[in-house]
């Protein structure tokens, strides 16, 4: 595959997976798109589907092998669990859990908010009590 078309996938499969499109995320997929190559503002497809609460989505990007503990952007965005607790999408964090994520992992390289964390500032309490009950402490 040329690297043109390489760079249309990545962007088409960001773009794809950040709008919940399972379907086209599938094909692109299968097509050969990298689900844990980042577009060019270093967004991954898992981030983007998982920070808009596209649960069906993240599962897709995991069983292709998208990394649950991957930081996204650059230094602006964070990990896909961390983003899906921020906005309380329960069922993406069920997702990710379900497929090894780390519930303790803090975003920035280590230095920034646990999901625990992003998920009680927000309020969602529903969110909050999976990552407990997934053995979340901070």
């Amino acid at each position: 595959m040329s690297r043109r078309r390489r760079k249309k996938q990545t962007q088409q499969l960001a773009v794809a997976a950040r709008l919940g499109r399972t379907a086209q995320v599938k094909a692109l997929l299968r097509a050969g798109a990298d689900p844990k190559k980042p577009d060019a503002d270093g967004t991954t497809p898992l981030y983007g589907a998982s920070v808009h609460g596209a649960a069906s989505t993240v599962r897709v990007l995991l069983e292709a092998g998208a990394d649950p503990d991957a930081e996204s952007g650059h230094g602006d965005q964070g990990t896909p669990l961390c983003g899906a607790a921020c906005w309380g999408h329960t069922d993406a964090v069920r997702e990710l859990l379900a497929h090894g994520a780390d519930p303790d992992l803090r975003e920035d390289h280590g230095t920034g908010c646990s999901p625990l964390r992003w998920a009680t500032q927000g309020g969602h309490e529903e969110t909050a009590a999976v990552l407990r009950a997934a053995g979340a402490s901070s």
